[in-house]
Order: C-alpha cells, then sequence, then structure tokens
C-alpha cells in the first residue's frame, strides 16, 4: 500500500539516519524509537552502536522530565535526547528530526521540551456504517472513514498505524474515533463491538496515541434495555460501571468517553430534569476506577428559536447553562468548549466560558476540518487564528497556564491518498498539534517547521511559494465571506457556498439582521441580548461600545448604520465592497503562486491543489458578486470606486 508520508517523508530522517545512535531503555515505545532509527539507518548508511562504542545520537530513558517531556544537549560531538518515559522519547525523537542537521551542530545548551497541554486530542466524526443524511464522515471533507467500512472496523490497519506516527510527531496524544452524534451501530461500539476498537488502539499505541469512544447518553435504554438512563438512578449507574469496566478489560489504557448531550436533539439529562453536572458525574463515575475521562461537550443551545425574537442569543448558551454548575463536576470531568460561542465560524471572539469556570476542569475545542472555512477545497491555514484563541486571556493577561486539562481538534483526515482531501490542508493538522504542545508557539515558525519536514530538500522559490499561498490564506478566505464577524451566510445544510440569509430566518438562529438601515446583531448590555457582559473586565467594556470594538468583531457585537465608520477609517458598506474584491485578487494570485510551482511539486499533487484552486477562485468570486450585491441593495449605497458590482 502506498501511503502519503505527509510531513515524516524518508528524506525528513536523513540527519539521523546518517549517524551512529545508541537508544537505552526498555518498554513498547522505547521499541517504536529502535524501530524508527534502525530504518532511517537502513536507508542512510548510519548503524545502531552498542553501549561501548561512540554514538553522535543517544536517546535514552532516564532524567527527571515526566512521561512525555524531554531533554536535549548537545557536547562533545554527541546529541544527547534524555526522557522519563517511553511517549518523551518518542517525542524526542522526533524534535530531532525536526532539527535536522542543526541538531548535529556545534554545541548545544541544554533544554527541556514539556507539553504545556496535558491531553492533545483529536475527535473524529466518523461514522461507522454509512448514515443516509451525513455519509460515511460528518462535515469530513478527505474521503470515507480511515477507521470503518461497510459497517466494520477496517481490517487492514497499516494506514491506521501510519496515522499515529503522523501524530505523535506533531504531539497528538489522544483519538476519538467516531462520530459524537451517535447512531444506533456507532452506540454498539461500547458493548458488543467493543474488540473492533480494540483493534484501532492496538494500531495507535505504538505511537504513544490513547484511543477515546463518543457514547449516547442514552445507552441504557439503547443498548441495556433499561426504561431510563436518568443519571441519578442506581440501575443506571451500575450498567455504565459494568459497561465502562468491559471497556477496559479490552482496552486497557483507554483513554474515556466524549459526550454529546441535550444538544440538537442528542439525549441528555434535561429528559429527566437533571443537570449536565449530574449526566457528566455519570460518566466520570465509571471511569474513575480505571483512570478514565469524560469529555463532556459544552455545545448545548436551542435549535428550535424563533428569528423574530430578538432576546433569543445562541451566543450565550454555553455560558448561561454551565457557568451556574462551576465546582459540581467530578475531578476526572472535563467540559469541552468550542473556541468561540457559535460554531467554528471563520471569526467570533472567544467563548467566556474559558476562564468563567475556575473551579472546572475545560477542554477547548477548535475544528480542524474547515466546515464554515472552505471544506478543504480551499486553501484557509488556520495557525493564526487558532493562535489568536489560545492567547486570549479571560483577564486581559498574558499566561500559558489556563489550557492545561486539553485542547481538541475535530479531524480533518479521511481514506483520502492525500490525508485530508486538499494536500495543502495537512498543514492545518500539524499546526494544530504543535499548539497543543505549545499554545504559545508562533504559528509561521510552525509553518516554517511543516514547509521543512515535509518537502526536506525543497528550493528556496518552494519554500517561498508554500509561504505565500499559506500564510495569509485566513485572512483571504474571511475577506470574500462574511464580513466583521457576522458568520453563517452559507448554504443551510452543507455549509458550502453563499447564502447571506441562508440562515437568517431558521430556528438554528438568526446572524446579521440586516436591514435597510443597517446590519449587524446587538449583543451589548445596555441595549442587545446582553452577551458582551459575559465578559470579565476589560473585554466586557470593550465589546460594549460600537466606539471601542475591534473593526473585525463590529457586526458581531453591534447593529450600526452602513455609514458607521470603523476605526480603519472606512464606513462598514464600503469595507464590505474593498474586502470582497480584495479577497477574489487574492485568490487569484495564490492560484496563479501555485501555478508557477508546476516543475517543484510531484505531478499528481500539484494536479490536485492546482484543481482545488480553480474551485475556490470560482467560489471566491460567487462569494463576493452574492454577498457585495445583497448588501448593494439594502442598503442603497454605491460602491464608492465605482466597481461593477453584479
Amino acid at each position: 500500500m502506498d501511503i502519503d508520508p505527509a510531513w515524516l517523508p524518508p528524506a525528513a530522517f536523513r540527519a539521523v539516519g546518517g549517524r551512529r545512535t545508541l537508544v537505552r531503555g526498555a518498554g513498547p515505545l522505547v521499541d517504536t524509537v529502535r524501530g524508527e532509527v534502525a530504518a532511517a539507518c537502513e536507508r542512510f548508511g548510519g548503524r545502531m552502536v552498542p553501549e561501548e562504542a561512540r554514538a553522535d545520537l543517544v536517546l535514552e530513558l532516564t532524567g527527571d522530565t515526566g512521561d512525555e517531556g524531554f531533554a536535549c544537549v548537545r557536547a562533545d560531538g554527541t546529541t544527547t535526547v534524555t526522557a522519563s518515559g517511553g511517549p518523551g522519547l518518542l517525542y524526542g525523537l522526533f524534535h530531532v528530526v525536526r532539527l535536522g542537521e542543526d541538531a548535529f551542530r556545534g554545541e548545544r545548551a541544554r533544554e527541556e521540551h514539556r507539553p504545556a497541554v496535558a491531553l492533545r486530542m483529536l475527535d473524529h466524526w466518523d461514522n461507522v456504517a454509512v448514515h443516509p443524511v451525513m455519509g460515511q464522515v460528518e462535515r469530513g471533507y478527505a474521503g470515507g472513514s480511515l477507521f470503518w467500512s461497510d459497517g466494520r472496523a477496517r481490517g487492514d490497519l497499516e494506514r491506521v498505524r501510519a496515522y499515529g506516527r503522523l501524530l505523535a510527531a506533531c504531539g497528538i496524544n489522544a483519538v476519538a474515533v467516531n462520530n459524537v452524534n451517535v447512531h444506533e451501530t456507532e452506540a454498539r461500539l461500547l458493548t458488543d463491538r467493543i474488540g473492533e476498537v480494540a483493534d484501532i488502539a492496538g494500531a495507535l499505541r505504538p505511537y504513544g496515541i490513547r484511543t477515546h469512544l463518543s457514547v449516547t447518553f442514552a445507552a441504557p435504554v439503547v443498548l441495556g434495555g433499561l426504561p431510563t438512563a436518568d443519571p441519578l438512578d442506581e440501575r443506571v449507574r451500575a450498567w455504565w460501571a459494568g459497561a465502562t469496566a468491559r471497556v477496559y478489560e479490552a482496552i486497557g489504557d483507554f483513554g474515556g468517553f466524549v459526550v454529546k448531550a441535550d444538544s440538537e436533539g442528542r439525549p441528555g439529562p434535561f429528559a429527566y430534569g437533571r443537570t449536565h453536572a449530574d449526566g457528566a458525574n455519570l460518566l466520570a463515575a465509571a471511569l474513575a476506577p480505571h483512570g478514565g475521562t469524560v469529555h463532556w461537550r459544552a455545545f448545548v443551545y436551542d435549535h428550535r428559536q424563533d428569528w423574530r425574537d430578538r432576546t433569543t442569543d445562541r451566543a450565550r448558551a454555553a455560558y448561561d447553562h454551565f457557568v451556574p454548575l462551576d465546582g459540581e463536576f467530578a475531578a476526572n470531568a472535563v467540559l469541552q468548549v468550542k473556541h468561540g460561542p457559535m460554531d467554528f465560524q471563520v471569526r467570533e471572539p472567544v467563548s467566556p466560558l474559558i476562564g468563567a469556570m475556575p473551579r472546572t476542569r475545560l477542554a477547548v475545542e477548535v475544528q480542524a476540518t474547515q466546515e464554515y472555512t472552505g471544506q478543504q477545497r480551499h486553501v484557509c491555514w488556520l495557525g493564526p487564528m487558532w493562535s489568536e484563541a489560545l492567547r486570549f486571556r479571560p483577564d486581559g493577561e498574558v499566561s500559558a497556564g489556563r489550557l492545561a486539562d486539553g485542547l481538541v481538534a475535530v479531524s480533518n483526515v479521511g481514506d483520502d491518498p492525500f490525508w485530508t482531501g486538499h494536500p495543502l490542508a495537512q498543514a492545518n493538522l500539524y499546526t494544530f498539534g504543535r499548539l497543543a504542545w505549545d499554545p504559545a508557539a508562533d504559528p509561521r515558525a510552525v509553518l516554517g517547521e511543516w514547509i521543512a519536514l515535509t518537502r526536506p530538500e525543497a528550493p528556496a522559490r518552494l519554500e517561498a511559494g508554500l509561504r505565500a499561498v499559506l500564510d495569509g490564506s485566513w485572512r483571504t478566505y474571511e475577506k470574500y465571506t462574511a464580513p466583521l464577524g457576522v458568520g453563517f451566510m452559507v448554504q443551510p445544510g452543507h455549509h458550502y457556498g453563499p447564502s447571506v440569509d441562508g440562515y437568517e430566518y431558521s430556528p438554528w438562529g438568526t446572524y446579521h439582521f440586516a436591514d435597510r438601515d443597517g446590519v449587524g446583531v446587538d449583543r451589548s448590555a445596555a441595549t442587545g441580548t446582553g452577551y458582551a457582559s459575559q465578559y470579565a473586565k476589560p473585554w466586557s467594556e470593550l465589546y460594549e461600545s460600537p466606539d471601542t470594538c475591534p473593526d473585525d468583531l463590529l457586526l458581531f457585537f453591534h447593529h450600526v448604520p452602513y455609514g458607521h465608520v470603523l476605526h480603519s477609517g472606512k464606513t462598514v458598506i464600503q469595507h464590505i465592497y474593498d474586502t470582497h474584491f480584495e479577497g477574489v485578487e487574492e485568490a487569484e494570485e495564490a492560484r496563479r503562486v501555485w501555478a508557477g510551482l508546476t516543475d517543484l511539486v510531484d505531478p499528481a499533487q500539484h494536479a490536485r491543489v492546482a484543481d482545488r484552486y480553480e474551485e475556490q477562485v470560482r467560489c471566491a468570486r460567487e462569494w463576493r458578486d452574492q454577498v457585495n450585491s445583497y448588501f448593494l441593495r439594502k442598503s442603497g449605497v454605491p460602491d464608492e470606486r465605482g466597481r461593477t458590482i453584479h
């Protein structure tokens, strides 16, 4: 089977593989390290050496760096990596691979590396069987499932093992292998089909990846035949305890459960008059004896709203539901919070729930699969967006401590030959892993790592071209889609392509309130929904007034006239016109740059990206024309530059 090496092509191991290496220690992950080094040496002429021989590289299990941490030093011609645990030694090896020849030059002072975030997880929204509405992978844009086919686990797990290797190389340590919208086929993975999950766990384990499972809150009814799933019912508690114990019999290092409850029609504790803390603690109690964790998603809101009711605000929902429960969740329950209050839009503020529950463990959830950012048909490198969210601090101070409980991404991987559908979307997956390891890292430095690893022998022209098409791609996408923080101007259902009023009069929420006089949602405390007041100072004060609100979030927080003057000096309406024209021009320029790299990229990969750029430019023009035409008609204000608006 030909498997795309992504950011681990053989050439990336040249520096390691051409040297004398000593590996000290024992254990499954040390064996993985030994195998990686041996394969590199076989390819590039180096060799594994015994204890008494001189080594250029020493990888040893010793020290006090925590299970996942490692230290690296170079002295007297030897580069030494030490770690306290197998995972740390594996991460240390991949650190040397990233450094390349630099790892073996001169002297290098001792550096310690530890992950800032303990759990760095991918949630796969994969269905075991093809769902009639959601297909094989819900919101997946890279083909079918990596794990499941024809209603069963894939028999050949070579590709799953290769996936685990890629994840370890960027620092990811956990994977949930099925959809958070758990249907009956997926539900049975918990009980009579746990052996299939165990097979997947076995393929991921050599690279330090723990397996998690999404479960339905109604499992005692659906699978256990009980008349209730009430979290305070002793029969329900006993059922979960027994089912969970059997999971650990099959998978001793099982990570835990992921739960979507009382959200978008999924069952939950509200049906029994119980709280979300009651529901989460039920599963936490079942997992606790085994060292497992329940990840309870905070994506809970009313999806049957009346669009005419201006007091209902989907953005408020997570805070309103969960802040009163702070301190009531078990120690092994983690509240999983989307990084923004809505739903992975190209621009929205950081959720006020992050930082509002100091007595509750939180994990922040982002979306690598590009549901609202081009669906991996458009280039949209999300590193800068994620970095902005991860650097945001509720009290206005920059501090690295709040995300220690977990960072989670909805996976963008499938059975596509290039893993991610769009080959350049691989950069999002790699960037997520590296930012999860260190949320304070410069995303552009991470992009440089990805380019250097993916194409280790690339000429400067290719490196410059890749940076040119990726580095500003998020802001380019923002320019030609929804302006100034509005969001959701997409086709209902599949969420691809423009429809300015697509969700405006739907029960899922209302997002721009455009009329003849102005546009935007009033979320101020003084005259609107009060959402701005969910933030602590200084953010609540900053967002409260259109005079101080940042331009890129203005229409998320305020309804303003089309003639309102932004901090940039432009009116809102002129900003809409200008950015949509600029976005198309930037997409066209990126297409031109990529076309000029034909001689430097694998033909199949170049053709795939070129084809996607044709679609991106077509769609960007469609966005420009529909959005600009809509607001020209609404406002009656012409473009001051006299351009044709269709």
